[in-house]
C-alpha cells in the first residue's frame, strides 16, 4: 500500500479527520499534516506542507478545503505535482490512469463523507497507464 499525506484548511478539517481514518482502514500509511482545528488558517500553507512530502517521499497527497480548488491551485505551483479536484469517481480514476495525478483535492462544502470515500477509493485504486499518456505528461513538464 501507499503512504498518503493528508492536510486541510479550517473548512476541510472535519471531513479530513473522517477521511484519515478511512484511508487508514484501506491499509495505507496515513500522515495527517493538519490543520488541527476549525480556527481560520491559510490553505496554501497546508498544501505546500503536504506536497513537500509527496515530492520528497513519493506516494500521494489528499487535500481538503471548502471547494478543493484553492488547494489544487496551491499544490500545482510545485513542479512534479499533478493535483486534481475530483468530486466523483470517474474523474478520480481517469486522473490517475491518464494523468498520473499524485494529489487529490476535494471540497468539504461539495461532497459528503460517502462520496469522498468513493472518490478516494477510485483515486488510490487506479494506476497510471503510461504509453501515450506518459508522452503527453512529458510535454507538460517541458
Amino acid at each position: 500500500m501507499s503512504q498518503v499525506f493528508m492536510a486541510s484548511d479550517h473548512a476541510g478539517f472535519a471531513l479530513k479527520n473522517l477521511l484519515v481514518a478511512y484511508v487508514h482502514r484501506l491499509g495505507h500509511a496515513v500522515i495527517d499534516l493538519g490543520c488541527d482545528s476549525e480556527a481560520a488558517c491559510d490553505y496554501p500553507d497546508f498544501a505546500q506542507l503536504a506536497v513537500g512530502h509527496v515530492l520528497k517521499e513519493g506516494h500521494f497527497g489528499i487535500l481538503i478545503c471548502g471547494s478543493g480548488v484553492g488547494m489544487a491551485i496551491a499544490a500545482n505551483r510545485h513542479p512534479g505535482i499533478r493535483a486534481v479536484v475530483c468530486h466523483e469517481t470517474f474523474s478520480a480514476t481517469m486522473s490517475r490512469r491518464h494523468n498520473d495525478a499524485n494529489v487529490l483535492c476535494m471540497g468539504s462544502r461539495i461532497v459528503g463523507v460517502g462520496v469522498a470515500e468513493a472518490v478516494i477509493l477510485a483515486f488510490l485504486g487506479a494506476a497510471f497507464e503510461g504509453g501515450r499518456h506518459g508522452q503527453r505528461l512529458a510535454k507538460i513538464d517541458r
